[in-house]
């Protein structure tokens, strides 16, 4: 499973994207293995369940993730008394 999981993160799809981000953050080992994992589990309920796999590939991935990240960052300004706003494009900041 990790040999595939690390094949699997070269590739375009949903866990290549979650492999990916997660052997940035941490080591490639550890990725590996968290994404042999969720292979693991999408095959034991292909099998018990009957589940079908649906792969939305890594844009549709990579975007919820971003819209998880925004969401928590925006909850948590509000904690802290302060509201995020975006910065305009037109600005050309950077």
């Amino acid at each position: 499973m990790r040999l595939a999981a690390v094949t699997i993160g070269k590739s375009d799809t949903a866990l290549g994207a979650f492999y990916r981000r997660l052997s940035s953050r941490i080591r490639k080992q550890k990725a590996a293995t968290a994404t042999a994992r969720k292979i693991a589990v999408f095959f034991y309920n292909a099998i018990r369940h009957g589940m079908a796999y649906q792969d939305q590939g890594a844009a549709a991935c990579d975007e919820r993730h971003r819209q998880r990240v925004l969401s928590n960052l925006q909850r948590r300004a509000k904690i802290l008394a302060y509201a995020l706003a975006p910065i305009p494009e037109a600005m050309g900041v950077f």
